[in-house]
């Protein structure tokens, strides 16, 4: 009975891990192919160890952990708290700390990094809400809350708070509110981001463009003024001329 328990929450596992996959990868044609999946292998051997590291069986639980580094890719810590319906595309490269929080339904593409900065002791890594999103080579690096709903952009590097409904690009990483619109998690658009940075540039330019018009225009009236001035000058001169010419 107990292997038959065993063997249905197997198989329970892989149609999650399936739905999971086909609702966030186009690429799979297939049910199968979920087992050849680099996340559906990890998952597995992440929730073997974190149950063991919870008993306190720390070197078995990490010794399963790194079996699982090498041969995915991608390595989670034993300690880490991760929910439901975690999907990691790919994979390669991606690093998650022994103290972070995952919730339900988050993806993470390769190389993306859940670390501490090395200073703090106890909870020092990232906690990421529901349906969060971080793209591939996206460092979130320190104790702090990713909201809800939120985009990592590709090769950000987030350092600070970020709340829910937001979309984070650039270094260091800067939030661009999204009028707090939930953002679905079927939602896999990680390419056409807010850029806030090359937002600032076009308003320059703009106000660049409009100061320069407005010093030409400037330099347009001068030059009107100066040959004004010029030809009352030369009348004045003509009729003094005159006035003398006269006398």
């Amino acid at each position: 009975m107990i292997k038959k328990g065993a063997d249905m929450g197997f198989f329970r596992h892989i149609k999650e891990e399936f739905n999971v996959i086909q609702e966030r990868d186009p690429a799979i044609k297939s049910p199968m192919e979920v087992l050849l999946y680099p996340s559906f292998r990890v998952m597995i051997q992440y929730r073997r160890a974190h149950k063991l590291y919870l008993k306190g069986h720390y070197f078995l639980a990490r010794w399963i952990s790194q079996r699982a580094a090498r041969k995915t890719g991608i390595e989670i810590h034993p300690g880490a708290t991760i929910g439901k319906g975690l999907f990691i595309d790919h994979g390669s490269g991606v690093i998650i700390g022994e103290t972070a929080v995952i919730g339900d339904n988050v993806t993470l593409y390769q190389g993306v990094t859940l670390g501490g900065n090395g200073k703090e002791t106890g909870k020092r890594h990232p906690t990421i809400k529901d349906n969060v999103m971080i793209s591939a080579g996206a460092k979130v690096i320190g104790s702090f809350t990713v909201g809800e709903n939120s985009k990592i952009g590709a090769g950000s590097v987030v350092i600070e708070e970020v709340p829910p409904n937001c979309t984070v690009v650039g270094i260091p990483g800067r939030v661009v509110r999204q009028k707090n619109v939930k953002i679905p998690r079927t939602s896999m658009d990680h390419c056409h981001l807010p850029d806030p940075v090359r937002d600032d540039i076009r308003v320059l330019q703009r106000e660049n463009t409009a100061l320069v018009n407005k010093v030409l225009e400037m330099e347009k009236e001068l030059k009107l003024l100066r040959t004004e001035r010029e030809k009352d000058a030369v009348k004045e001169a003509a009729e003094n001329h005159q006035e003398e010419a006269g006398e």
